[in-house]
Formats: C-alpha cells, sequence, structure tokens
C-alpha cells in the first residue's frame, strides 16, 4: 500500500473545509484532480473516507481513523524537513496553534511578533478556538500547540501552567456598580452588555453560564478585540465581562473601573498544551519558553 504525501495533505485541507471543492482550493488542486485523487485513495484503502451531500463532506469512521494517523504522517514530515533545511542559517519549519479568545486577542500577538521577528525562516498558523477543540486539535496532532484557559487533564499531553487571570466586570467610572467590590453573574445580567463577537470562546463561555442561571446576557453590542470593548464601556455604553489583564490600561488611565464576580469559575488558569515537548522541534520549546517568560516579567 503506497501513500502520497499530496494526497494526505489534500485529504486533511477537504477534511478541515468539510468541503471537496473548499479542500481543494487550499491544497492548490482543481476540484476534478481533488477528486480524482480522493476517490483512488479510497480504492487503495478498499474503504470510503467521506459521506458526501449536497451540504458538504463527513468523515466516516474509516476516515477518522486514516485522519489521526496523517496528521501524524505529515507532522512528522515536517519535522523532518525542519532539521535538515535552514535558510541563511535560521531553522525554517511552521507552527499551528489553536488558542482561546483571550490569547488570540490579547497577549499572542505580541508574543509572536518577537518571536518571529529574530526566526524569518518559521511560519505560524493562529486559529482561534473553542476549549474543546483546542484539546482535541492537540491530542489528535492538528495542532503543534494549544493555549486553553481553566483546569484541563488530558492523557499523554504535556500541560505547562504560565498564568493565572480572572474575568472580572467592567463598568464606566461612575456607574452605580462602580462602588460594588463583588458581583454575582445573575445580578449583570440586569444590565446591557458589551462583548466579543458572537462565536468567540469567551462568548459562548458566557452565554453558557448565563444559560445555566436560566438567564441571557443582552448584548448591546459585540466587537472584535477587548481594547474596543473597553472603550465602549468608558462611553457607558454599557457593561462587559472580561479578563482582568485586558482591563488593566484603562483602569490605570482611570476610564473604567472594575468589579469582581464571585463566580470560582471566574479565576482561569491558563495552560499551554504541546503533546510531547521535549521531541518537539526546538523552535516549538523555544516559543513556550517565551510565553511562560512573557507572563513572568
Amino acid at each position: 500500500m503506497h501513500f502520497d504525501l499530496t494526497d494526505l495533505r489534500l485529504f486533511i485541507c477537504v477534511a478541515d473545509a468539510s468541503s471537496l471543492t473548499k479542500g481543494a482550493r487550499r491544497a492548490f488542486i482543481s476540484p476534478a484532480a481533488a477528486s480524482m485523487r480522493i476517490k483512488a485513495l479510497e480504492e487503495q484503502l478498499g474503504t470510503q473516507i467521506f459521506y458526501r451531500d449536497r451540504k458538504g463532506v463527513v468523515l466516516t469512521d474509516s476516515g477518522k481513523k486514516l485522519m489521526k494517523h496523517a496528521r501524524i504522517v505529515l507532522r512528522d514530515v515536517e519535522r523532518l524537513k525542519s532539521e535538515f533545511s535552514a535558510t541563511d542559517g535560521q531553522e525554517s519549519g511552521h507552527v499551528r496553534i489553536f488558542a482561546n479568545t483571550t490569547a488570540v486577542t490579547d497577549f499572542l500577538p505580541e508574543v509572536l511578533a518577537d518571536f518571529l521577528s529574530s526566526r524569518p525562516a518559521l511560519t505560524v498558523d493562529l486559529q482561534e478556538r473553542p476549549s474543546v477543540e483546542i484539546v482535541r486539535g492537540v491530542v489528535e496532532g492538528a495542532a503543534d500547540m494549544g493555549i486553553i484557559a481553566g483546569p484541563v487533564q488530558v492523557p499523554d499531553i504535556d500541560i505547562v501552567h504560565f498564568s493565572t487571570d480572572k474575568l472580572v466586570l467592567a463598568v464606566p467610572v461612575g456607574h452605580e456598580l462602580a462602588s460594588r467590590t463583588t458581583i454575582t453573574l445573575g445580578e449583570t445580567c440586569s444590565f446591557r452588555h458589551i462583548g466579543l463577537q458572537e462565536g468567540s470562546t469567551l462568548h459562548s463561555f458566557l452565554a453558557e453560564q448565563a444559560q445555566k442561571l436560566g438567564r441571557k446576557l443582552d448584548w448591546r453590542i459585540q466587537l472584535t478585540n477587548f481594547e474596543s470593548v473597553c472603550r465602549m464601556v468608558s462611553a457607558n455604553v454599557g457593561v462587559s465581562i472580561m479578563p482582568e489583564s485586558a482591563t488593566r490600561r484603562s483602569v490605570a488611565e482611570g476610564l473604567i473601573a472594575t468589579v469582581q464576580l464571585q463566580e470560582a469559575w471566574a479565576v482561569r488558569e491558563r495552560s499551554i498544551l504541546v503533546k510531547a515537548l521535549s521531541s518537539q522541534p526546538a523552535f516549538v520549546r523555544e516559543l513556550v519558553d517565551m510565553l511562560v517568560k512573557h507572563h513572568l516579567a
């Protein structure tokens, strides 16, 4: 049985896109050629790897089994290439990171800017994903690294704790809640909320917690980053539940005030997930070290 790396890359692209056409585009192959390659791969395996319908494609059980091995094979190929290739004396390679909202919008841009500026031969694919997908991505090899908030226990995965943050309620200076020291999520439901866009991990998490209380947050406006949220809060547009680390500058400038949330889930341990960290390429281990040192500084 012979496996072509191009076919495996195409297979992963199609599966990730849930579409033959979109997957072919990602793999830089025509849809017709992609269809022929997928069919040839199925014939070689002697099994169907995709269910096909008008909405797109979905992995079969055999497809899921192939996916697990295909990611491992391609990951190992990339590691091999990175160890034996160099550009101007620099180690080349690629890192795919699945991370939550806070990481993507708050501290990762700064860390990655420093990391990439001194390593011109490296590339990074940063994707915001829900916590469940972050863990699954690292376990299955879809991501080289995951960044997650909250308790996590995953067999055969190295978990590196690098900081502790907590969610707080940001309110305008002089707001009726500004004099409070603590507040519950349920109490905040009586006020108009400002938050990140629907689909972000934080938005989904807060909506889930409110639903557990039989309540619903009243979203007045949803934005793409915490800096914009702080501006809206300072303009008295509404209140916002957000990471305390993202409020510090605005609090220091006297633009907003914060109130501590009473819920236990408000305190969030942030961790880096990596599969077999000691066997990862040097640049992956260096990035982990940079993240830890960034939050120790």
